[in-house]
């Protein structure tokens, strides 16, 4: 399906050089950019899907800042499309191809404002990656369990505007459930100061969750309030060799049973995609010495010391090749290994390029349903593209597969790719039969607007489109995305 027209509202217009001018003095002439070769790395994705032109890029420094821009930007009716790192994997933080829009990044918001032990909290600004989130947390002897391939480049901001998954959503929820508190600007220009670290707080609407996975379309998100954890005193990892999808979902259960809340990963790799990660990977190697048809890393967090977590891996992993529902495993027994296991996992996205063109799907299905979706549409994907190699992988403890489809070995990589939008069509009213999501983790974007009508229903579609027109009424707010 191809991406609609160009819905921005019609009362938008290019900016004028008196607006350009204007929104450039309250950032500073120092943070904004206006050469083409300057504004490239923000006008582009990863995938090379998606490549815009911008008026300028500007790169405000507090949230004072960017309140003043989107005030005057209101004004004029100019379109901002604000952005975190730019790792996002639908276009949602990339402008369109007029030159009119307005580029917002909010890099330079990397403050961490506030620790509190006590509650368990940390309040930090929308441009701090990650990474560093993670590493405040543990220098102060916390977690912050959100965990992404992408997470040294992307933000607080952007994970938050995108609600990201992550490996650890099993134990620990989405970036929704990892936040309590947020500080948004609206598109006029005023603040919502909502950074509360309150566990209860039952007055009224919920604000907070209107703005996270909202993809910046009503809010821009400058601070938020995240929660933080017990740093796990042990941590397990595990890899096991299956036969069948089937024997992996009874092995999820067991696990699930014998552990609880510690089992914070499990995560579905096929044959194909480790072949591929040990073949362009760096210094990759597969544990296992016979190739299987599928595997499963996981992993195990145990909040007291001694050998707790290890006793109750290997016991499992003992169990269930006597019940043949694994052939073989691997138990990490060393830092360094657990990341040898966890590399195999986080290159398997970037290592499908080597294999020419990838056609990706983002989906959730309920998790009993995992192995008959990947059944369903594997026989489709042969039906419309015989040769072509799927390579499924991903969070089956919270049924969210990473559907992606490289090119039959030797097709062109162009007349391959011109079939993205019959494929992701066709495989997500397989997802959206079994009562499923076409976007689990990545947002909707511009690739996936197209599809949210159908796959929302009209009421749905009539009530977020009220919601928009109510914080957004000029439309000025990353337009043309997700709505």
């Amino acid at each position: 399906m191809s991406e609609p027209a160009n819905s921005t509202s019609p009362a938008l217009q290019p900016p004028s050089e008196e607006t350009l001018t204007a929104l450039a003095h309250i950032v500073g002439e120092s943070h904004v950019l206006r050469d083409p070769e300057d504004m490239a790395p923000y006008l582009t994705e990863w995938r090379d899907r998606y490549q815009g032109r911008a008026a300028l890029v500007l790169k405000p420094g507090s949230t004072d800042e960017v309140a003043a821009v989107l005030k005057c930007a209101n004004e004029a009716r100019t379109a901002i499309v604000p952005q975190g790192g730019n790792t996002g994997l639908v276009g949602a933080q990339i402008p369109d191809e007029s030159g009119g829009q307005v580029v917002l990044s909010l890099e330079r918001l990397t403050h961490v404002r506030d620790v509190d032990l006590a509650s368990n909290t940390m309040t930090v600004e929308a441009g701090l990656t990650l990474a560093a989130a993670r590493e405040m947390a543990d220098s102060v002897g916390r977690l912050f369990p959100l965990s992404l391939a992408s997470e040294g480049s992307c933000q607080i901001g952007g994970v938050l505007s995108t609600n990201a998954g992550g490996v650890a959503v099993l134990a620990y929820g989405n970036a929704r459930s990892l936040a309590l508190g947020l500080e948004v600007v609206l598109a006029d220009g005023s603040v919502w100061h909502g950074l509360t670290s309150l566990r209860k707080d039952n007055t009224g609407y919920d604000l907070r969750d209107l703005f996270i996975g909202a993809e910046g379309t009503l809010g821009i998100i400058t601070a938020a309030v995240l929660r933080l954890f017990p740093r796990p005193a042990e941590r397990v990892t595990a890899m096991a060799a299956l036969s069948s999808l089937e024997n992996a979902m009874e092995f999820l259960t067991r696990m699930r049973d014998a552990a609880g809340p510690m089992l914070t990963a499990f995560e579905i790799l096929p044959r194909i995609g480790v072949e591929f990660a040990v073949k362009h990977g760096n210094d990759l190697r597969n544990p296992f010495e016979a190739p299987h048809v599928w595997y499963v890393l996981f992993e195990i967090s145990c909040p007291l010391a001694g050998d707790t977590a290890g006793d109750l891996v290997e016991s499992q992993l003992a169990e269930a090749i006597e019940a043949g529902l694994i052939d073989d495993a691997v138990l990490a027994k060393s830092l360094t290994q657990a990341r040898e296991l966890w590399r195999l996992r986080e290159v398997m996205s970037e290592v499908q390029k080597y294999e020419g063109g990838s056609i990706k799907h983002d989906v959730s299905v309920p998790i009993a349903r995992v192995p008959e979706f990947i059944a369903r549409a594997n026989q489709l994907v042969e039906l419309m593209i015989p040769g072509a190699r799927p390579v499924p992988f991903g969070h089956l403890g919270d049924g969210n597969i990473h559907y992606n489809v490289s090119q039959p070995a030797g097709m062109d990589k162009d007349v391959y790719l011109s079939n993205w939008e019959a494929l992701n069509a066709a495989v997500h009213e397989i997802v959206l039969d079994l009562g499923g999501s076409i976007s689990a983790e990545h947002g909707i974007g511009r690739m996936k607007r197209a599809l949210l009508p159908h796959a929302k229903g009209e009421v749905a579609m009539d009530l977020m489109r009220s919601i928009k027109a109510q914080f957004d009424p000029n439309g000025i707010l990353n337009p043309s995305k997700l709505l």
